[in-house]
């Protein structure tokens, strides 16, 4: 797609300026950019030209801030097509309604989505942590024979989407949508419940991962721990972390699988480990 892009933009932006030219994101009808800023003058020329490569694209935003606080959310700015940051998403048989600027969604995480909810079995409650939108909880209701799933944002803007998207997909009858704090959430109300817990925020991962062996049923069960890994030792200083952290609590750990899902930054991934948990005691 970028390459498409720079080709549009010949002749239009220098060859030191199309160089700069990154992949981007189109989620439903919006492009996301987050263009350098030596091509901030040329933003809405830039934002005409995808919407000429790309024919489905309404609006084009520009990411001028890191997805930061405790929301995960970043700044966006229109630089191309109507005035707006909500859309809708289809991804695996699912519609999701999403507000970019309310909430942290990816489009690029689809094939992990998909792969998680295959791994569910008939019967299983899992809990997601940090749902979002509820695009995990989603797809592992309409790609498997899951019990229940409990799914979890502190976000009251992803909480809303959620529970649109769950109306939207028609699987109420299996995932319950719950505003909180997961830790609060756990304690109060999950401890010893589930078969299978997802932690699909990275940046929380290692903070909340007692959280998630508490979620577990006594006899334990697997966690979905995502994580960033740094080369040369992409997994190995998070396969410590949990072994270490679960036996601390009498758990043994078993990697049942480790994958990179994509990159990060400079030698840098985000990456998964699927853990099988088992109570020692």
């Amino acid at each position: 797609m970028a390459g498409d892009l720079r080709a549009r933009l010949r002749g239009h932006l220098s060859e030191d300026e199309l160089k700069l030219i990154r992949a981007f994101d189109v989620v439903g009808d919006i492009a996301i950019v987050k263009l350098p800023e030596p091509l901030l003058p040329k933003k809405h020329l830039i934002g005409r030209a995808l919407m000429e490569v790309q024919k489905n694209v309404r609006t084009v935003l520009n990411q001028v801030s890191p997805v930061k606080g405790e929301f995960r959310t970043r700044e966006l700015e229109v630089i191309a097509g109507e005035n707006r940051t909500e859309t809708s998403y289809r991804e695996s048989g699912c519609v999701f309604k999403v507000d970019l600027a309310k909430v942290y969604f990816s489009p690029r995480l689809a094939t992990e989505r998909l792969r998680v909810a295959r791994q569910v079995k008939p019967g299983e409650i899992v809990v997601n942590l940090f749902a979002g939108v509820g695009s995990y909880s989603i797809i592992i209701a309409k790609h498997s024979k899951a019990k229940l799933i409990y799914s979890i944002d502190i976000n009251p803007h992803a909480f809303e989407y959620m529970q649109i998207n769950i109306r939207i997909n028609k699987v109420g009858d299996r995932v319950v949508a719950i505003l909180g704090d997961a830790r609060e959430v756990v304690e109060k109300e999950l401890t010893d419940r589930a078969d299978r817990v997802l932690m699909p925020l990275p940046e929380l991962s290692r903070d909340f991962f007692d959280v998630a062996l508490k979620a577990l049923k006594p006899t334990g069960g697997i966690i979905h721990f995502y994580d960033y890994g740094e080369e040369p030792d992409i997994f190995g200083p998070s396969t410590d972390f949990v072994k270490a952290n679960a036996a601390k609590r009498g758990f043994e750990v078993k990697v049942l699988g480790a994958r990179r899902i994509r990159s990060y930054a400079t030698r840098c991934y985000h990456i998964v480990l699927d853990l099988e948990i088992v109570c020692k005691k």
